[in-house]
């Protein structure tokens, strides 16, 4: 089993940095900013809602 071989770790180490770094951007630049988009429409329509009743 290739993880448990000593000359294997630094492999596995630079490449699940190097996921984890890909992943912290994409979420950041991509995804997140569109649910912190939805949230903030959902609130200022609420906030219509219940200045018009």
């Amino acid at each position: 089993m290739p993880q448990l071989l000593p000359y294997f770790f630094f492999n596995q180490l630079f490449s699940s940095f190097l996921v984890l770094a890909i992943l912290i951007y994409v979420f950041s630049k991509y995804i997140l900013p569109s649910f912190t988009y939805t949230q903030i429409i959902r609130l200022y329509i609420t906030k219509l809602i219940k200045n018009s009743k």
